[in-house]
């Protein structure tokens, strides 16, 4: 393994490779195109391509065709490999020293805090919060923010949730800084719900949250007839729901850490209906 380890840290010794790499892991199970990463990243092609491979040939990203395109993922199997060689061989197994592994005991009274993160606030991440809030907000206290929020919610979006029967008066838009200042109460679980934000590099959360990406096409930016940028809202809200429906029924009580990330990773690869 020693072998193997050299070249996966050499492959993440350079910023623009390490860069890549955090970016597919937050977007993490989700398949990306390689246009879409040049475009997140600010990358020239050549570049892109450079570092994709040289990160596949680590064994820290996997290559999958659909069509004419070519989508990457992180792939956890090489990182996982790694990390236990640092922490079995370099450590000897000092995992208090080294790495923090300690697993979450079960609390049967614990109400949990939930923030859902998209770049505007105006509509993907209000749906899911209030989504949440309303089917479960006895067992979790749910926030949501944005990297670049709108002044105000969009008015499409307020007018849906409404429709739904939900209560919309303590909604408004906010800022993710509100939720990493020291006096910020300390996430449980940290969701992001579009590509934008999950692409862009925030500073660790305190408490090392569980995070996913569910990642959902922005109806803000739907064009079209009124009744088009309507339907754009309706399956942004659907397509939020199924997961937050997954999610709520997720025993988070009796769950361990790794139990739990790898079921909201399987709740991000469930295909949307058509």
């Amino acid at each position: 393994m020693e072998k193997e380890a050299i070249t996966q840290l050499t492959a993440l010794a350079h910023p623009r490779r390490l860069r890549l790499f955090r970016l597919l892991m937050r977007r993490y199970p989700e398949q990306v195109a390689a246009g879409d990463l040049a475009q997140a990243l600010g990358l020239p092609a050549s570049s892109l391509s450079a570092a994709l491979t040289q990160l596949r040939q680590a064994g820290l990203v996997t290559q999958s065709r659909h069509g004419t395109s070519l989508l990457y993922a992180a792939d956890l199997g090489g990182a996982g490999a790694l990390t236990d060689y640092l922490i079995s061989d370099c450590c000897r197994g000092r995992v208090e020293t080294c790495f923090d592994k300690k697993l979450p005991e079960a609390d049967m009274t614990k109400t949990w805090n939930v923030l859902f993160v998209c770049s505007g606030n105006s509509a993907r991440s209000i749906f899911a919060e209030t989504i949440l809030r309303d089917w479960a907000g006895d067992r979790f206290n749910v926030f949501s923010a944005g990297t670049r929020p709108q002044s105000t919610l969009n008015p499409f979006a307020v007018e849906l949730l409404r429709a739904k029967g939900h209560d919309t008066g303590a909604l408004r838009a906010k800022h993710v800084s509100e939720f990493q200042e020291q006096s910020a109460p300390q996430m449980d679980f940290v969701f992001t719900v579009c590509d934008t934000a999950a692409n862009e590099e925030c500073p660790p959360w305190p408490g090392q949250p569980i995070t996913g990406h569910w990642g959902q096409a922005d109806p803000v930016a739907a064009t079209g007839t009124e009744a088009e940028k309507r339907l754009a809202f309706q399956q942004a809200y659907g397509g939020l729901k199924r997961r937050i429906k997954a999610f709520a029924a997720l025993p988070v009580d009796t769950l361990d850490r790794a139990s739990l990330q790898r079921q909201i990773d399987d709740i991000a690869r469930e295909k949307e209906d058509l």
